[in-house]
């Protein structure tokens, strides 16, 4: 019988794993220009800590999580093998501790959550971190959604200022122009904070209680919880009822107003395009303040690429002190998605394809193609014996940048061929010069 993978869980084949890796390769380049180092954290976690993080009344904690119980062999609940299972004559009942764990739904929580408990806030309250890795949220699998996906994220703690909220869309926008991403929109919005937010939310609230009958089930019932979430329903009907809704904008207090005044200048000043979307609240509860999204018109209904904001309570809220961050994730599945619509997919072959005609040559060849992968060379040569066309076809198949022609002729003369796949042009190199003038020409 046939195993298939688990639905929703995609392999990532070589052809599209390289975009991966390049992608990646940018991304460790623009975050460490703006001093960001990188952090691994587990990609399970206690259930708790998402649900304190993330909010009770998020579609990802009520339905989107995977989460379990792990059963400790501590001092705890007492279990008993279940009826009917193999039990040995007199066995005792196990004793042990349950603990709900959950696979990561998202990274800032997490990464937050190694800060507080590592207390880096006491060597340096400033820190610049980077994470790359999966996440799992059990939805309906769709084009640029997996139920495992990847995401790149950054998280600045410690800095409350504008500043910082710029330098996060700034390196966003390197990002996207290094890996050469066009046709993004950045979408902002402030969401207050913990002054002006309570005004706006009654405000709001009263104006979703005039048009309950309008809202879907799942806004009704968490509306009084959370209603803010309801700006972010994509349900027709939600949308429709709430398009005159009173913007948070207009109750801003002073120190946010002029906090996102200065986002906005600071985007200006360095010519970063930007358009404010007032109904834009963000899916999780830690956001605060600036909140943004990168957006596309290529992917349908799935137009989110990056997005994150402000969280200034989440530290303190995970047992730390009062410590200030801002962060955001993209996925890198829409990412290769986007480049291969832009054609930018293509993936390198090797660096060089050796081919050879004859034992002498095949035998001349081996070791000259292992000290040129040890000196970072990729390099590719056939085993079998094949004909000269036949080997052409495989480096043209592969997509190798050149290939090397080594036969008798070549080597009683004491020169190979290289030819240029791209142009087809070739050249006469001293065979005993081969290892060099390719380190020289950087055919890496």
């Amino acid at each position: 019988m046939k195993i298939t993978s688990v639905k929703g869980f995609a392999d990532i084949f070589p052809g599209e794993v390289e975009i991966w890796q390049s992608v990646e390769a940018e991304a460790r380049r623009i975050f460490s220009a703006y001093n960001f180092s990188e952090i691994r954290i587990p990609i399970v976690e206690k259930t708790e800590l998402f649900s304190r993080s993330i909010g009770e009344t998020t579609d990802i904690v009520e339905k989107e999580m995977y989460t379990f119980e792990d059963r400790d062999a501590r001092a705890g609940t007492k279990i008993r093998p279940p009826s009917g299972s193999l039990e040995f004559s007199g066995q005792a009942a196990s004793t042990v501790q349950t603990t709900r764990l959950t696979l990561r739904p998202e990274g800032t929580a997490g990464v937050v959550r190694a800060y507080v408990e590592s207390e880096m806030y006491k060597i340096e309250p400033v820190r610049k971190l980077y994470y790359i890795g999966p996440m799992f949220r059990r939805e309906r699998p769709q084009k640029g959604r997996m139920r495992q996906f990847h995401q790149i994220g950054a998280e600045a703690l410690g800095r409350g200022d504008p500043l910082i909220d710029a330098e996060t869309l700034l390196l966003l926008s390197d990002f996207f122009t290094a890996v050469g991403l066009t046709e993004l929109s950045l979408q902002i919005n402030s969401l207050g904070d913990a002054a002006c937010r309570p005004g706006y939310r009654e405000t709001l609230l009263a104006f979703l209680r005039q048009r309950t009958d309008s809202l879907c089930a799942n806004c009704r019932r968490r509306m009084e919880r959370n209603p803010l979430r309801v700006l972010d329903c994509k349900e027709p009907g939600c949308i429709e009822a709430t398009k005159n809704a009173p913007s948070i904008l207009d109750s801003l207090c002073e120190p946010c107003r002029e906090h996102f005044a200065t986002v906005q200048r600071l985007l200006g000043d360095t010519r970063v395009p930007f358009t404010l979307n007032p109904r834009m609240v963000r899916g999780l509860d830690y956001y605060c303040r600036t909140t943004f999204e990168w957006t596309t018109a290529r992917l349908g209904s799935q137009s989110a690429v990056a997005a994150g904001g402000r969280y200034d309570g989440l530290v303190q809220e995970l047992g730390g002190p009062s410590i200030p961050g801002v962060g955001f994730a993209m996925g890198i599945e829409r990412l290769t998605m986007l480049l291969r619509m832009q054609e930018r997919s293509a993936a390198n072959g090797p660096s060089l394809f050796v081919v050879w005609v004859g034992d002498r040559a095949r035998d001349w060849a081996f070791p000259i193609v292992h000290r040129l992968r040890q000196k970072g060379i990729s390099v590719e040569m056939e085993g079998e014996t094949r004909s000269l066309k036949s080997q052409m076809r495989r480096a043209d198949k592969l997509k190798a940048v050149s290939v090397l022609i080594v036969g008798d002729n070549e080597l009683t003369s004491g020169k190979a061929l290289l030819r240029d796949m791209a142009t087809k042009q070739q050249e006469e190199i001293a065979m005993d010069r081969i290892e060099a003038e390719l380190l020289a020409r950087k055919t890496i």
